[in-house]
C-alpha cells in the first residue's frame, strides 16, 4: 500500500505541475495580448489616454467573442491592473436573450474611477446590466463618454458581425496575481 499511496502523491503533484504550467503559460498570453490591445487602442483614439492615467484602475479583456441567435453569448479572459500595475486574471461572461444575430470578437476595456469600484470587480460583486451598454470605439472616433456609477466600459470591434438588441448582463471573475 505504501507504494500505491506514494504513487498517488507523486502523479498528483505532476498533475498539478503540469496544469500550474498550462495556466501559467495561457496567463502569460492574455498578459501580452492585454498589452498589445492597449497599444491599439491608444494608437486608435488618443483619448483614451485619459482614462488609462487617471483611472484607479481598469480591465483589459483583448479577445471577448460572442455569437448569438435569439440567445447569445460572449466569453473572454483580461487583465486587471489598479495604479497601472497588473494585480490579477479576470474572465467574463455574458448571457442574453433578445433580437440578436452574428458573431463577433471584440476587445473591451473596464475603466474604474474610484477605489470602491475596482474592490466591487475584485470582489466579484460588479455586474455590467443591459442598460449598461459599452462605449463603441471605431478608429479617430470622438469620445464623449462619463462614468456610471464609477465605472466606464468601451468596446473596440476587431472582426465579425452581429446585430443586437437583447436583454442580459455581464458578469466577471477575478483572481489576483498573488494566488495565480
Amino acid at each position: 500500500m505504501k507504494n500505491f499511496r506514494d504513487m498517488c502523491i507523486l502523479s498528483f503533484t505532476l498533475f498539478l505541475t503540469v496544469t500550474t504550467n498550462a495556466q501559467e503559460k495561457v496567463d502569460q498570453e492574455v498578459m501580452a495580448d492585454a498589452e498589445k490591445a492597449k497599444v491599439i487602442l491608444q494608437t486608435d483614439n488618443d483619448k483614451l489616454d485619459g482614462y488609462f492615467e487617471n483611472s484607479t484602475g481598469y480591465a483589459i479583456f483583448p479577445n471577448v467573442g460572442e455569437g448569438g441567435l435569439i440567445i447569445g453569448g460572449a466569453s473572454g479572459n483580461g487583465v486587471v491592473y489598479e495604479n497601472g500595475e497588473v494585480v490579477g486574471m479576470a474572465d467574463l461572461k455574458k448571457v442574453d436573450v433578445g433580437l440578436q444575430a452574428g458573431g463577433q470578437a471584440i476587445t473591451q476595456v473596464i475603466f474604474f474611477e474610484t477605489e470602491e469600484a475596482l474592490n466591487e470587480f475584485k470582489q466579484g460583486e460588479l455586474e455590467l446590466s443591459a442598460e449598461a451598454k459599452a462605449v463603441a470605439l471605431h478608429e479617430g472616433a470622438s469620445i464623449d463618454a462619463n462614468y456610471d456609477d464609477g465605472v466606464i466600459v468601451f468596446a473596440k470591434p476587431k472582426k465579425g458581425l452581429m446585430a443586437d438588441v437583447s436583454v442580459g448582463g455581464q458578469k466577471f471573475d477575478y483572481t489576483s496575481i498573488d494566488n495565480l
